[in-house]
């Protein structure tokens, strides 16, 4: 298996203390991290979210996405839980990158949808790898999740993986004039289960 396990540190945030944990892939030397809070390990349903990275709008609170609300939202309902793991997969823009997300964007300016786009310059509508998961969780302890997400693929991704999914949790947030054809794009096209804004 090429991911490994490299260190864990404590992680103070504004919604409470995590613990860091950082993996990385030794075949391509990408890196991802879990965030815990509480003891995940006991053998309990754990409230958790995969998260990919998206740097606009995690970091920079692009509202062409719902990243950074959803993102936000998780990581304070882990903390109201006390217990939880947020993973954080460096996958920028399902996939292709962030200068391919800024690509892909340009076309969006020119009426594409985030499929299109990605398909005009070559690339599958969503690229994104779970294979990850499979170190990062067993590393962690943890076998069964309560998933917070609207994406049946996350929900495949950790069957196929041997994790139980216990209970799925919709995680809608950041719905507003800039998005909502993105949204509609991953309703309709990608198969999210997301309710009308």
């Amino acid at each position: 298996m090429p991911f490994r396990f490299v260190a864990s540190s404590r992680l103070p945030t504004a919604w409470g203390e995590f613990t860091i944990h950082g993996f990385e892939d030794s075949a391509t030397g990408q890196e991802h991290v879990a965030l815990t809070m509480g003891d995940v390990a006991d053998g309990q349903p754990v409230l958790g979210r995969i998260h990919s990275e998206c740097l606009t709008g995690d970091a920079l609170h692009s509202l062409r996405c719902d990243c950074g609300a959803q993102l936000d939202a998780a990581m304070r309902a882990i903390a109201t839980e006390g217990r939880g793991v947020l993973l954080y997969l460096r996958q920028e823009g399902r996939g292709i990158g962030l200068v391919n997300k800024i690509r892909a964007y340009a076309l969006q300016d020119q009426g594409a949808d985030t499929v299109e786009a990605n398909e005009q310059l070559g690339f599958e509508a969503d690229q994104r790898r779970y294979d990850m998961l499979a170190t990062m969780l067993g590393h962690l302890g943890i076998t069964h999740l309560q998933l917070m997400t609207n994406n049946p693929r996350k929900l495949q991704a950790l069957e196929d993986l041997g994790i139980t999914v216990s209970n799925r949790i919709p995680l809608q947030a950041g719905a507003n004039p800039h998005n909502l054809q993105y949204l509609a794009t991953k309703a309709g096209k990608l198969g999210h289960l997301l309710d009308k804004p």
